[in-house]
């Protein structure tokens, strides 16, 4: 499989030439709406560069300074891309406006649709190819990029639509409108790139991650592991750090205690494709565990197991024991 490195280098490369070509479309034809689709490829660029050196940081391995790594800085990459999207729509936006008042000659838009629809395709397929690498991966940059692309994308192909219906009409005015209408778009494109990087500096759960291992928990679940909670996610790059509690009987021995920890590791890291680090906590059991354990062979009961507690979001992210 190629590495997130070449992936992103190559994709560097092949936005740097449809950034000329959407200018090379801008100057034959005057166009407004295609200023801005080409002013969003420089983001484009600068954004693909930064992806490149924030995925070859993240690739460092751990050091003193770093006993996680260093993949928190693909949520930095993650949020300038978002922040630079954002810029360039506002950009776009006030020089419509401008374009309203102070109007300029267009010419030669069947040429500049046919040069913008190439760069769509291209754009398109890039977008497709850098998000499901990104998942492969497990890479935010990766997914960020490819989002990005998408975007840039459909607006291109919003573009075109709008390029042949100005060439029909006659209609000038409607190039500034596009112009808007894409530029409110790219904004909130950006908007959404920056909000879930905002989430990852925060270390906010990662609700698909904790599902994940909530689904993989229940069906793997043993009699012995009496409860779990307090479960927490953090993201690092391509790499997870899971830490939690589970409540074993009281009187298990340490290394019967290490095999149960163990095996939750084994069993999150065979079923799941990320590449995840836990930090688990053992609590004994107490009395009132007693009327939820599901362990059959245990000689100590207070009381017999009345009922059995579905493992959820709920009760497995509170750092409490199961008691009800």
């Amino acid at each position: 499989m190629k590495t997130p490195k070449k992936i992103i280098l190559t994709t560097l490369i092949i936005s740097i030439l449809l950034m000329i070509i959407k200018f090379l479309a801008y100057f034959l034809t005057n166009s407004n709406a295609i200023l801005t689709d080409a002013s969003e490829s420089i983001v484009n660029v600068v954004a693909s560069g930064f992806a490149f050196y924030s995925i070859y940081v993240s690739a460092l391995p751990k050091d003193d300074n770093h006993p996680y790594g260093h993949g928190k800085i693909e949520f930095f990459a993650a949020f300038l891309e978002g922040f630079l999207i954002a810029i360039a729509g506002i950009f776009i936006i006030s020089k419509a406006i401008y374009n309203l008042f102070y109007p300029q000659q267009l010419k030669e838009l069947l040429l500049g649709s046919s040069l913008i629809l190439v760069t769509g395709i291209i754009n398109g397929l890039l977008a497709w190819r850098l998000i499901i690498y990104g998942k492969k991966l497990n890479s935010i940059t990766l997914k960020a990029d490819g989002k990005h692309l998408l975007s840039d994308s459909i607006s291109s192909f919003g573009l075109v639509i709008g390029l042949l219906l100005i060439h029909f009409t006659n209609i000038l005015w409607l190039d500034v409108v596009i112009s808007i209408i894409l530029g409110f778009y790219i904004i909130y494109t950006g908007y959404t790139i920056v909000r879930k990087s905002v989430g990852g500096l925060m270390d906010e759960t990662d609700l698909e991650i904790v599902n994940d291992v909530l689904a993989q928990l229940n069906l793997n679940r043993k009699d012995v592991w009496i409860d779990i909670h307090n479960l927490r996610s953090q993201r690092y790059g391509a790499q997870f750090h899971i830490d939690c509690h589970i409540t074993l009987p009281y009187y298990f021995e340490l290394n019967k205690v290490h095999d149960e920890v163990t095996l939750i590791d084994q069993i999150i890291n065979k079923n799941l494709n990320y590449e995840t680090e836990f930090f688990i906590h053992a609590d004994p059991c107490l009395p009132n565990c007693c009327h939820y354990c599901g362990y059959k062979t245990c000689n100590v009961r207070s009381e017999p197991q009345t009922k059995q507690i579905t493992w959820d979001l709920n009760n497995l992210t509170k750092n409490k024991k199961h008691f009800e």
